[in-house]
């Protein structure tokens, strides 16, 4: 998930990459007024193109998008895959989010995030071809963390680029997205692979089951009111194997990933500060997503949902009111600028289900230029009266002091 906190990160740093490249684009704007030839799995231009320029298909495609042109995230998208792996230029906002969970065969175990982002720059109607290479038409971001449980030890890395040599992109032969030597690729199956500092991870990674789409048929309402909404899909169970490096120390794993996948134009709106999101799997083999709007008054937004998925991938629905997350623990930064609720008291009546959620490493901050907590987390209770165990993912944001209204929890 991403919002508005993540996001005026995301812009500034746009904004800063994007300075010499307006000036590029003044400078090189008389070279020509057509349209972009640059591709798009589902891209409005494409689109009318094939409409032939149908009055009633051009006008249904203008209310679909913002003033300066930006797709906007509506019900009744049609997804494709392998193709909505791929980039959607079309869209301002976009990520790439694999999180997991890893042991060794000795039972030595690790958390790890790798994600890309891209956020738009100039939108379809401003892609006039160029001859400068500084004119861009996204910035690409990038995170990367690993949690090594039994030091509690957390390394993290991050990156920005323009991508302006070749250096960052997305799809181009087998890759889905890459940043230097970070990347994201996929042949038969997926591959992940990132180093920073002595420590780096070098994964392939398995669908055991069939992309879900998440909310109402892969739409995701991120507000009550409006067109704040995502595209969303998961794969929510990926068999993992390969290696991950600590301090130099090459360790080789096995376990299971999750992989989110999100594209929109607009994100939270003003009253929202942040959100709580839970990406579980669980031993009987099904998996859960949840997720948590906060309201800046510290109520939760009716939007907040999630989605069961069983061993066999079929899905059932959860709303709003149809599970209750009551935090029971919490930690605190060193600096005292933010304060994340770590465990949880997790109860979904129509499931049967009564858990715990805690994590063996309290200080999983990604402090990046945003802040916001991601780290590895286990699950112990009751399933339909049976012991039910996991290992799962929870992110947070909107807890630090830039924004203390963002805080409904406190000790």
């Amino acid at each position: 998930m991403q919002g508005n906190i993540m996001m005026r990160t995301l812009y500034a740093s746009a904004l800063y990459l994007a300075t010499f490249c307006l000036f590029e684009h003044q400078s090189a704007g008389n070279q020509s007024a057509s349209p972009s030839s640059s591709p798009a799995y589902h891209g409005l231009a494409s689109e009318a193109r094939s409409n032939g320029g149908d009055p009633s298909a051009m006008l249904a495609l203008a209310q679909a998008s913002t003033p300066e042109g930006w797709r906007l995230a509506k019900p009744g998208y049609e997804f494709q895959f392998p193709q909505d792996h791929g980039p959607h230029p079309d869209y301002r906002t976009e990520w790439w989010y694999l999180t997991g969970n890893l042991q060794t065969a000795d039972g030595k175990e690790f958390g790890y995030e790798l994600t890309f982002f891209r956020y738009g720059y100039r939108s379809p109607a401003q892609r006039i071809p160029v001859k400068s290479r500084f004119v861009i038409d996204d910035v690409k971001f990038a995170h990367f963390a690993v949690t090594d449980v039994r030091a509690k030890s957390f390394h993290v890395a991050e990156r920005t680029s323009r991508g302006a040599y070749g250096d960052a992109g997305f799809l181009s032969g087998s890759r889905l997205a890459w940043i230097g030597d970070w990347e994201l690729d996929l042949r038969q199956k997926f591959k992940a692979k990132a180093e920073n500092a002595g420590c780096a991870i070098d994964l392939e990674l398995d669908p055991e089951k069939s992309p879900v789409l998440e909310g109402e048929n892969g739409y995701s309402r991120k507000a009550s009111n409006g067109d704040h909404a995502s595209e969303y899909y998961s794969v929510t169970r990926m068999r993992t194997q390969g290696s991950v490096v600590i301090a130099g120390q090459t360790f080789q794993v096995s376990g299971l990933s999750w992989f989110d996948r999100e594209w929109s134009t607009n994100q939270l709106v003003p009253n929202q500060a942040g959100w709580n999101w839970f990406g579980i799997q669980l031993d009987d083999g099904s998996d859960l997503m949840l997720y948590q709007i906060r309201l800046r008054d510290g109520a939760i937004d009716p939007c907040s949902s999630g989605k069961w998925i069983d061993r066999d991938g079929h899905t059932v629905d959860i709303a709003n009111g149809e599970f209750v997350l009551q935090p029971t623990r919490f930690w605190t930064t060193a600096d005292k600028r933010a304060t994340y609720p770590i465990g949880w008291r997790l109860t979904i009546e129509k499931l049967g289900l009564d858990a715990e959620i805690s994590t063996p490493v309290e200080n999983q901050e990604l402090n990046v230029g945003v802040r916001y907590w991601e780290g590895c987390v286990r699950i112990k209770g009751t399933r339909d009266q049976q012991p039910v165990n996991g290992k799962g993912y929870l992110e947070l944001t909107g807890f630090g002091t830039d924004s203390p209204e963002a805080r409904p929890y406190s000790k």
